[in-house]
């Protein structure tokens, strides 16, 4: 079988500026990025949020499997089929994180004919805005240290307290040996304290860059990051360190580091469709979607726009609705649910080796899973279309048992896609079905609570109504910590549920659509820039490890510098 990357690379690509003039755009509104990649200029993203709106299309999906969705092909199968049917389409997702591109994934492009390109490129450093972001990250944690080291008074007059900081270094690039570390050890670099890093996906300036509406808002939520306390225990944020007279903050120089990452990169699909890529939250340990700078901007240009939200539905989708549409005001049209029938056999029980082989009954259990984002994506009062991702050994029959699955019982419009191995051919029906859903302006969207719900409350919310649990437990530090923000006036902040992807439980092991349990949350923690309380739930971790064969060792690259395995 040929590979992804070796499709890619046998594609010939189109000049950047031939794209862009696809979607109404000329020169002076790109910052080329070589031949192939560009930057929406920063006239031209303001020029666009007075335009109107086109339609916002959601694409999610069940608990994810080591069998795979194709969440992202088929984002971009139904971007290239919507833009076939003579519908303007713009896709936009998020840029991949080299940590599960070495790691468990690989690449994170698409596949077969749903790819975007060039996918070496986006794969690896793209346009450098993760790295800006880990720099402007890691010199906030810089300044902090330093800091301490001198005793700096902060905005209060007092110096920070090296007992209370919270704000942590990251990295891009899975690395367990770094989750907890000592530093300032050795003479002369002094207080030694204990901390750690996450990876910069984690970050809450990547969460503040995708949820910021511009520039100005990006160094506004930047100040506000609370990074610890100060000696009399009153909270300190990014903007009260540096203020003895020398300086005003740390947000001005994490914003200098920003200024060209905050803008949304132009890419293409093998198909020739724009697509905007640009920021990267995860979903599981974040809010798990694109910028709303790109989405805003794909708005404006196109009738369609096709952006996906990480992982299943219960953690991307859940976040897109409550905190992403929350905070910058918008509202989805349609939700497209993948699945494939392989994934929803592993979630009834069958072993990963024998998902080729038939296996009904457990097929019945498996679609379970997807009844309940299905039924979840109705509280949002959102209409979904099913997109069942066909792979070559599928069985027809259990294929035409989940069609009739969601057509029967669900009552929803499900299509079988080959758009890996079709392109834009293999995702028509589905893009006929989400255009005239669209169309029919049938969506009544709304959020799952009300931002004046108490903190707990919020997270309660979210376990029993959309994991199904009978309750959360929250620890003794968790339960003071929810106290502190409300008393500290962020009790009106929607929650991000931090844990595993591949349960509705916090035990990755539970699969299907299991009720009756209970949901751990261990610590919940601030980010006041970004927005939202982060609720950790079970062993989640914010610095992801390798697995025992990381995707790394089947990569090289040969004497022409092309790469290989980056799939």
């Amino acid at each position: 079988m040929v590979s992804d990357i070796e499709i890619a690379r046998s594609v010939s690509l189109r000049p950047i500026a031939e794209i862009a003039a696809s979607i109404g755009l000329g020169t002076d509104d790109l910052i080329p990025h070589g031949h192939h990649v560009a930057k929406l200029a920063t006239p031209t993203l303001a020029r666009l949020r007075q335009r109107p709106r086109g339609k916002l299309i959601l694409v999610t999906a069940i608990n994810p499997t080591p069998a795979g969705e194709g969440k992202t092909t088929t984002t971009i199968g139904l971007g290239d089929a919507l833009n076939r049917i003579g519908r303007r389409a713009i896709i936009a997702l998020r840029e991949p994180s080299l940590g599960p591109v070495f790691g468990r994934k690989g690449g994170a492009t698409g596949g077969g004919q749903s790819q975007v390109l060039p996918m070496d490129k986006i794969n690896l450093h793209f346009t450098g805005d993760f790295h800006a972001i880990t720099s402007a990250h890691n010199l906030l944690a810089a300044l902090i240290d330093n800091s301490l080291h001198y005793r700096l008074p902060t905005a209060t007059g007092l110096p920070l307290d090296v007992r209370h900081i919270n704000w942590r270094r990251v990295l891009d690039m899975n690395d367990r040996a770094l989750r907890q570390i000592a530093i300032g050890m050795g003479s002369g670099n002094a207080p030694a304290r204990e901390t750690g890093f996450d990876i910069t996906v984690a970050s809450e300036i990547m969460a503040i860059l995708c949820l910021a509406d511009d520039l100005a808002d990006l160094q506004a939520r930047l100040a506000r990051i609370r990074i610890g306390r100060d000696e009399a225990g009153t909270p300190i944020t990014a903007g009260d360190i540096g203020c003895d007279g020398a300086g005003g903050g740390a947000a001005g120089a994490m914003t200098a580091l920003l200024v060209d990452a905050i803008l949304p990169n132009l890419v293409q699909t093998i198909a020739g469709s724009p697509a905007l890529i640009h920021g990267g939250p995860f979903a599981n340990i974040a809010h798990g979607c694109n910028s709303v700078v790109a989405t805003r901007a794909a708005l404006a240009l196109a009738e369609f726009t096709v952006t996906e939200a990480g992982f299943g539905a219960d953690l991307g989708a859940e976040k897109f609705c409550n905190i992403k549409c929350r905070s910058a005001g918008l509202e989805p049209a349609v939700a497209v649910i993948v699945a494939t029938v392989r994934a929803l056999k592993f979630h009834g029980g069958t072993a990963l080796a024998d998902l080729s082989r038939e296996d009904p009954a457990a097929l019945t259990a498996g679609l379970e899973n997807l009844t309940r984002h299905v039924e979840n994506m109705a509280r949002f009062g959102l209409p979904v279309v099913v997109a069942i991702n066909a792979f070559a050994n599928d069985s027809a029959a259990e294929q035409a048992a989940v069609l009739a699955h969601c057509r029967d019982v669900l009552l929803v419009k499900a299509h079988l896609c080959n758009h890996w191995a079709q392109g834009a051919a293999g995702a028509v029906d589905l893009a006929k079905s989400v255009a005239a859903l669209a169309d029919a302006e049938v969506a009544s969207f709304r959020l799952l609570y009300p931002d004046t719900l108490p903190l707990a409350e919020k997270l309660r919310t979210i376990a029993r109504q959309v994991y199904r649990a009978d309750d959360i437990a929250l620890s003794p530090a968790a339960a003071r910590q929810l106290r502190a923000f409300t008393d500290q006036g962020f009790g009106q902040l929607p929650v991000c549920m931090a844990k595993t992807p591949y349960s509705f439980t916090a035990d990755e092991t539970i699969k299907g659509a299991t009720t009756g349990f209970t949901l751990p949350i261990r610590e919940v923690r601030l980010s006041a820039g970004a927005g939202f309380v982060v609720a950790l739930c079970g062993d989640i971790n914010t610095m992801p490890g390798l697995p025992r064969l990381p995707a790394a060792f089947g990569m090289s690259v040969d004497a022409e510098g092309h790469i290989n395995g980056l799939d």
